[in-house]
């Protein structure tokens, strides 16, 4: 039956096609187009195995389709990679996905623009519309670190109200990104502080993860329907095995009756973009502690190791 399809198609099917097509961008993608209508169309028996030749009824478009071909050669681009490069961050060149850049907003330095990273997508993640938006009322476990001075600043521009962990040394900082309340987890007890407030709590984001005190006894303070988030966690058996516990475990059976989410990172384009967005508006900025040139890339590790910075650590690679 296949053979007969196959010789059918063959003999009914064109040998040329129509497409819509761009060689060079002239002000914008629309006005590039061009239709070309002698495209040759794939013999069948240049398909391999597992290859099909489909004939398009109806296509979709999205915004990355003209996005990407009206960047330009030298743009400036700022992004996070999903896996390590070839060569690494802190050499001249790479080559990374188009899902994992978005073009660099007017008015954002590329100081701020290399902090967003990791920690920048970490933060967005795990305060997705789903979880916080205008109104929401949020307690965010460990706010002065990379995650978590991101993570304050994107609640506020979501409309949410913050509540917020530091030491006393960083109270002042958290305040000044925005945060409601601050607590003093050095000389307050967290637990009995939130549970003193009841139910307020719409979604609470733990970017400390070193006890599973805090997700234990979570129904004393984020409301029903509400949602638990989990950005730092032990990577240890133990660990991970309270992880999928917190995920599965029913509450006939000692579970918690609150949702659990724990944030695992991929880079998209369209988060980036919201990031840069808000940057550009100046409703968020990269807390950056120090910065180092080139030639100085092991100081620089040196002086992360010490876990003493304040902020974000920069490299400057290349003279733009």
């Amino acid at each position: 039956m296949s053979s007969t399809m196959s010789s059918t198609m063959s003999s009914a099917m064109p040998s040329t096609m129509k497409a819509w097509q761009y060689s060079k961008i002239h002000n914008t993608l629309e006005e590039s187009l061009a239709i070309n209508t002698s495209i040759p169309i794939p013999p069948l028996s240049s398909l391999s195995k597992n290859e099909l030749l489909i004939e398009v009824i109806a296509a979709a478009i999205n915004p990355v389709d003209y996005k990407l071909p009206e960047s330009s050669i030298r743009q400036l681009v700022f992004g996070c990679f999903d896996t390590p490069k070839k060569y690494g961050a802190c050499g001249q060149y790479l080559v990374a996905q188009s899902s994992e850049c978005s073009v660099l907003p007017e008015g954002v330095s590329l100081d701020q623009a290399a902090s967003i990273g990791t920690a920048g997508l970490t933060a967005y993640r795990s305060l997705l519309p789903q979880h916080v938006n205008a109104g929401s009322h949020v307690f965010i476990n460990g706010g002065s670190g990379g995650v978590g001075t991101f993570s304050i600043q994107f609640a506020k521009a979501m409309g949410a109200k913050v509540t917020t962990t530091c030491s006393s040394a960083n109270m002042e900082l958290c305040k000044s990104l925005g945060a409601d309340e601050v607590i003093d987890y050095k000389t307050s007890d967290i637990i009995a502080t939130l549970k003193a407030k009841g139910q307020v709590f719409e979604a609470v984001i733990d970017n400390v993860g070193d006890s599973s005190a805090l997700f234990n006894q979570c129904e004393a303070f984020l409301k029903p329907g509400g949602v638990f988030v989990q950005v730092a966690a032990q990577v240890t058996v133990v660990g991970m095995g309270g992880m999928v516990r917190k995920m599965f475990q029913p509450r006939i059976l000692g579970g918690v009756g609150r949702k659990f989410h724990f944030v695992a990172v991929k880079s998209r384009a369209e988060d980036l973009e919201q990031v840069g967005k808000w940057m550009s508006e100046g409703k968020v900025k990269a807390v950056i502690g120090e910065t180092f040139e080139f030639e100085d890339v092991p100081k620089a590790f040196e002086h992360l190791r010490t876990g003493h910075t304040k902020g974000k650590i920069v490299v400057h690679v290349s003279e733009n």
